[in-house]
């Protein structure tokens, strides 16, 4: 069935899916094609196996004649060229590339088709998930209808895995590099890219599964399949795509990034190490020429601090050494100390880089995670081989703050998360009210890492509100005096904000003033009576700087008034039974109206 279109027999997706001597990995990848729920067409290309991939996937193509066609052609020795046979076949409205020895998650083309189908997408990045290989991650935050090359991390993700309408590789001409060991894709994705008027990205559902295969036998597996010096001979051919289509300026400058990064800078990195000096040499050259071409001053304003450092040190092997040496080195830190001085949070520790001996400064910084741009150095105090430094929580605006070490030597700032290596007597301080914020010292559930809770936005606020006393008052409104805590004090006044009452089926709320009393007390005038019927739990509302802060209402049986019923007219009969719930004592009310005719059945009965 077509998810979308308004001819059933139009294919949604054709999939394209070069084989070569995959047999074992064939079932797998086919069967999650076939159970997508979209008219679909599975082109398999087999490219000269000798493994019996061929015969299997002509079985396949007999049992399933209207979705599988099958395509021999001799070895091309790359999947270029077997992909490019596919989209020469290809007939539906888009093509999604398949690796053999990877697979689709069950909705993967359903939720891609119907997100390029919303938005008229031209290219639909679907989240891919590792197995045993790395998966790109930084384009995979959230889901988008639309997002542009500038402005997202989109380019950073140049494998061919995604869904493309093939009227945009038919009207532009965009083929797959043919004769190439690797890279093949990144040349094709670069040019769609540079066309897509319209790129969308499912982030919520693992839609494409890469897979490590045991045996090491994948192209991408195979050793030279990343020699540093034909990777830079390759990359010379997307970026002059790209810069045949992207007119120098920010976006240019923003692409060209993604290649220097991941692609030129990289090769001076852990294989820059593993070289002899005339392979360095060699290295450094070929880095050097693309910096001569494409190198900008505003590309070097989008890099990190070691990247920075290589463009000035191409010429000067042992200092593009020690840079490599520095990246690969491993921030040893660990948390000896965490008090509160005051307002102010003591966090005291060791870092250094693992195997150098020395650093050129060390600072703590806390970034926010709603907006990981902001951050706030805080410069370390050293004695030793420990550092000191003292976190002004109070200018922290509300949120999650993350503390992680930073290290720099040599102009490079290496980076560790704080916390999950620390002293076995370490114990978390306390929360504490400071300015009538809420700020909560945490370590994460995954590693155990430092964290900062401004407003209680993750971390529970510890607090109490319990009743002192309860009378009943005209208008069938319950009179309540009590007083609040928050981490052990009073809070101001003006953080006390209401009374909500909260079904306990339905989740339907009701609010109720509240006036807010010197020291931490309080004092309301709550309609229960007025309350439709059903069981409702109490709760004090605070703003401590963040969400609401919600606390149950404690109380004994003793300070609760007693029940209440009265009639409405002459048939109606509402009862209203405040009472603390039995364990902990909590505020609740059950509220009920009965008809004359139901109490008389109930007499009768």
């Amino acid at each position: 069935m077509s998810a979308t279109g308004n001819d059933d027999d139009a294919v949604d997706v054709s999939v394209v899916i070069p084989a070569h001597n995959c047999r074992a990995y064939l079932d797998r990848c086919l069967t999650s094609a076939l159970v997508q729920r979209v008219k679909k067409e599975l082109i398999v290309v087999d490219d000269g196996s000798t493994d019996g991939s061929g015969e299997l996937l002509d079985l396949y193509a007999t049992y399933h004649k209207d979705s599988v066609k099958v395509v021999h052609i001799d070895g091309s020795g790359g999947a270029g060229r077997p992909r490019n046979v596919g989209i020469e076949h290809a007939t539906g409205r888009y093509v999604f590339f398949c690796d053999a020895d990877d697979y689709l998650g069950p909705e993967a083309l359903e939720r891609m088709v119907a997100m390029a189908d919303r938005n008229g997408s031209d290219i639909v990045l679907g989240k891919i998930v590792g197995h045993g290989r790395r998966a790109p991650v930084s384009m995979f935050q959230q889901s988008a209808d639309r997002v542009g090359l500038g402005d997202s991390n989109v380019y950073n993700s140049l494998c061919c895995f995604k869904l493309f309408r093939r009227e945009l590789l038919e009207r532009h001409d965009i083929r797959f590099g043919e004769g190439m060991l690797v890279g093949e894709d990144i040349v094709f994705t670069v040019h769609a890219y540079c066309h897509a008027a319209v790129i969308s990205v499912v982030a919520d559902y693992d839609c494409y599964h890469l897979v490590s295969r045991p045996d090491g036998s994948s192209i991408m597996q195979q050793k030279g399949s990343r020699d540093p010096l034909a990777w830079l001979a390759m990359i010379r051919q997307p970026i002059q795509l790209m810069a045949e289509h992207v007119e120098p300026g920010p976006l240019r400058d923003h692409l060209l990034r993604r290649h220097f990064r991941l692609d030129a800078f990289a090769q001076l990195g852990a294989v820059f190490l593993e070289s002899d000096d005339v392979r360095r040499k060699d290295i450094a050259r070929e880095v050097a020429a693309l910096c001569d071409e494409w190198y900008t001053p505003g590309v070097h304003e989008l890099l990190n601090s070691i990247d920075r450092q290589r463009a000035t040190a191409l010429g000067d092997i042992d200092r593009l050494v020690r840079l490599a040496r520095i990246e690969s080195a491993t921030v040893r830190r660990r948390l000896t100390g965490l008090r509160w001085d005051g307002d102010r949070l003591v966090v005291t520790g060791s870092a250094r880089l693992d195997g150098i001996s020395r650093d050129d400064g060390l600072a703590v910084v806390l970034r926010a995670r709603h907006d990981p741009a902001t951050e706030l150095v805080i410069p370390a105090e050293r004695k030793g081989g420990e550092f000191t430094v003292r976190v002004d929580v109070a200018a922290l605006a509300s949120g999650i703050w993350d503390l992680r070490v930073a290290v720099e030597l040599e102009g490079v700032v290496r980076f560790g998360r704080l916390g999950g290596e620390r002293d076995s007597g370490i114990n978390l301080p306390p929360a504490r009210l400071i300015d009538g914020v809420v700020a909560l010292p945490y370590f994460t559930r995954d590693n155990g890492n430092l964290s900062i809770d401004v407003g209680g936005h993750v971390v529970a606020v510890p607090g109490t509100v319990r009743l002192i006393r309860t009378r009943w008052a005209l208008g069938h409104r319950l009179l309540i005096d009590g007083e609040v805590s928050v981490v052990g004090t009073a809070p101001a006044a003006s953080a006390v904000k209401r009374i909500v009452w909260r079904e306990r089926r339905t989740g339907c709320e009701r609010t109720e003033r509240v006036l807010a009393l010197p020291g931490g007390g309080f004092a309301a005038r709550v309609a229960v009576g007025w309350l439709p019927p059903g069981t409702w739990d109490a709760y004090l509302e605070l703003d401590l700087g963040g969400p609401p802060a919600r606390f149950r209402i404690e109380t004994d049986a003793e300070t609760v008034a007693a029940p209440r019923r009265w009639w409405w007219g002459a048939a109606l009969l509402r009862t209203v039974r405040p009472y603390a719930t039995s364990g902990k004592g909590r505020l609740s009310t059950v509220v009920r109206r009965l008809t004359a005719r139901t109490i008389i059945r109930r007499i009768m009965r």
